[in-house]
């Protein structure tokens, strides 16, 4: 008899691996792009949440025609090493669209422990596309306000392209790090570091806003940013809960850890701000909010509540330092990360990251090898009495900053002898209307940022004055 399941699918596994990629994917449409849209100044708005649907776009095409592969498929074998780093640092390019449409079970050939997957192959090129995806869209909050909307096309093509593919296939996929014990939950390394490192070195070379821009740095709706947050907030429920790749007891563990993480670094901001003589602020507290998410996203599944409220409380501490006091010192103050990018996502993703070598509890109940990752039982955190764990932290901490941070260098200067990284003076004192042709909130008075006026204009149900003869 016909059945619309194969044996090897499980509708529970595949249905909420369906869920959580979508509530990823709306972390960045609309998440990012609203709060982008909000807390940016008005005549930045329209160009902010363009770049951010932009990027999303770029990479899904790239994605299916060559990019998943590169990320989750067989070793490169770069050089044509069969053993080593060079061996398992890359994966090969190829095309998705075909497999997809045969709907066939997923896998990952590099992962041999742990059992099969139990959804198709379109559902795991999808999940795993909404990661990838929101990545660069991290990264633009550090240079937006002056980056080139032509440049950003081409660069997020190369930087997904050349960089989120290594990161991802030698943590995620089974490659070097992963088979030397490093563990990234859901992407603390993969995604915030190396969008905190990339963004803050993007900054550095297209420079920085106009000065006004600096100066008065003022969102123009609060009520955007509110609801952006709120979308990332619940939306990282997806983020964190499906990737054990399967909907049991890994995936309620790692869901409440995740807002359990939030709402301490949250809460933990706000004292901060308290204690340091500060009004708590709307856009600090969301700050403190992403801080917690980052944080945890690395260790969601690994480590207990406990582990979990004190990655946040750690993680909010160390961000908001750095966010208040290290950004006073160089390199950081020569530097215009917009959003402070490098803060609420690269020092936050690094302190999650180093923090799993810490408090990854062994007992947790995950079952051996979760598909993307080695299994965590023989490398139980420092509390727990070992330091193994910690030590192949640090080494794939180092490894994507230092990657990062070249490899965007690289690129950008490659896309800069193309077309320019920086837009022209002109088009940011103007904004929204020189590079898209309209802004945020459109006035009904067409002479507006035309100060001469112009001529014959009537505002609407004013009385037309009719000419009379003398």
């Amino acid at each position: 008899m016909w059945s619309a399941y194969p044996t090897w699918l499980n509708p529970g596994d595949n249905a909420w691996q369906m869920t959580a990629a979508t509530l990823v994917g709306l972390m960045s449409v609309p998440g990012l792009v609203v709060l982008y849209g909000g807390v940016m100044q008005k005549r930045w708005s329209v160009n902010s949440m363009m770049m951010a649907f932009t990027g999303f776009a770029v990479v899904l095409i790239a994605w299916v025609l060559y990019a998943f592969h590169m990320a989750f498929g067989d070793p490169m074998h770069i050089f044509g090493a069969t053993h080593g780093f060079l061996a398992n640092i890359w994966g090969k390019p190829a095309d998705v669209l075909g497999h997809v449409g045969e709907q066939g079970q997923a896998s990952i050939p590099l992962i041999k422990t742990g059992p099969p997957f139990h959804f198709p192959t379109s559902t795991l090129v999808y999940f795993q596309f909404v990661f990838a995806g929101i990545t660069p869209l991290l990264m633009l909050g550090s240079v937006l306000g002056r980056f080139n909307f032509k440049a950003w096309i081409p660069f997020v093509l190369l930087w997904c392209s050349l960089i989120y593919t290594v990161n991802a296939f030698g943590i995620w996929g089974g490659g070097w790090f992963a088979q030397h014990g490093a563990l990234d939950y859901s992407g603390g390394y993969v995604i915030h570091l190396a969008a905190g490192v990339s963004g803050f070195v993007a900054a550095a070379v297209v420079g920085p806003r106009l000065r006004r821009d600096r100066e008065v740095d003022a969102p123009n709706n609060l009520l955007m940013v509110a609801t952006g947050a709120g979308l990332l907030w619940l939306g990282w429920n997806g983020f964190n809960g499906g990737d054990p790749y399967y909907a049991g007891a890994s995936a309620s563990a790692a869901v409440l850890n995740t807002n359990l993480a939030c709402a301490t670094a949250f809460l933990g901001w706000v004292a901060l701000d308290y204690l340091t003589g500060n009004k708590p602020s709307l856009i600090g507290s969301v700050n403190g909010m992403i801080t917690g998410l980052v944080a945890i996203t690395p260790a969601a599944g690994y480590v207990n509540g406990w582990g979990a409220l004190a990655i946040g409380a750690i993680g909010t501490i160390v961000v908001y330092l750095a966010l208040n006091y290290l950004s006073r010192v160089r390199p950081f103050r020569n530097v215009d990360d917009t959003l402070g990018v490098i803060y609420t996502h690269g020092f936050a993703g690094l302190t999650g990251g180093l923090l799993v070598g810490v408090f990854a509890d062994p007992k947790m109940v995950i079952y051996p090898g979760l598909g993307k990752t080695a299994d965590i039982t023989p490398f139980a955190g420092l509390i727990h009495g070992s330091a193994t764990l910690l030590k192949e932290q640090v080494w794939a901490g180092l490894w994507v900053i230092g990657f990062c941070a070249i490899g965007t260098f690289i690129i950008l200067k490659i896309v800069g002898l193309v077309v320019p990284l920086r837009m022209t003076e002109a088009d940011m004192e103007e904004g929204d209307l020189a590079v898209h042709g309209h802004e945020v909130y459109p006035s009904d008075v067409p002479s507006l940022g035309f100060p001469s006026g112009t001529g014959g204009w009537t505002p609407a149900g004013a009385p037309v004055q009719t000419p009379t003869s003398p």
